[in-house]
């Protein structure tokens, strides 16, 4: 079974409705495919009564969590809407990069048409610009790149 990671924000209630809906094509179009993928959302990985039980202890939990489903992941969604990419998920592809396999990927996908990198041509931070395998702008694009990226 193929693992796909969902990095990006998820502190506000659009940005969770997303990743939700994101998560739902990708696991009907891998359903259609015959194609078993695990899809991780970090807003999944640990309950919000865990992260309070857990107090000031949740925050390492959290990050072991989170880079544990990194480490078994064959490709990376990267949400990089924003003034700025977002600082974990910046932290997640600069991660995922640095430690994946030869023939894992990271797909960004960008709907923001604000300019949010260095230069004119750039899409976003170089450094997070270049560890991206590709960057889409829809959300239709990115669920027909995903599973053919994926390579059986």
């Amino acid at each position: 079974m193929r693992v796909i990671y969902l990095a990006g924000p998820l502190f506000t209630e659009a940005e969770r409705d997303w990743h939700r809906k994101t998560k739902d094509l990708l696991l009907e179009q891998a359903s259609r495919r015959s194609e078993p993928v695990e899809i991780l959302w970090p807003y999944e990985l640990i309950t919000p009564e865990e992260i309070a039980a857990l107090g000031a202890e949740a925050r390492t939990e959290i990050f072991r969590r989170c880079k544990a489903g990194l480490d078994r992941t064959d490709l990376l969604i990267a949400l990089l809407d924003g003034t700025q990419v977002d600082d974990g998920t910046a932290w997640e592809i600069g991660y995922f990069f640095a430690t994946k396999a030869a023939d894992a990927k990271i797909v960004g996908i960008r709907t923001d048409f604000r300019r949010a990198g260095e230069s004119e041509h750039a899409i976003v931070n170089a450094m997070v610009e270049m560890a991206c395998d590709a960057i889409v702008n829809t959300q239709a694009e990115l669920v027909g790149r995903v599973l053919p990226a994926l390579g059986r």
